[in-house]
């Protein structure tokens, strides 16, 4: 699993995947979430502009992350 540290309370979901590596750019990210292929602790996730807060998982293509807050 992978950690995703943040410096500010959320990060959106798609800079999220694209600050991951997971996708190569914003419209890829949005495309994906789009296709259902992301999930947010357990559920797929259909909006790209999802908050997304420290302790939240984020999974794709057999990739999970954990975000975290940085200290």
């Amino acid at each position: 699993m992978e950690t995703l540290i943040i410096h500010t309370p959320f990060i959106q979901l798609n800079s999220a995947l694209k600050l991951l590596g997971w996708v190569d750019s914003g419209s890829m990210a949005n495309e994906v979430i789009d296709m259902q292929m992301v999930k947010v602790d357990g559920n797929i996730e259909l909006r790209k502009r999802n908050k997304i807060y420290p302790g939240m998982k984020i999974e794709f293509e057999g990739q999970t992350a954990l975000v975290q807050e940085a200290q």
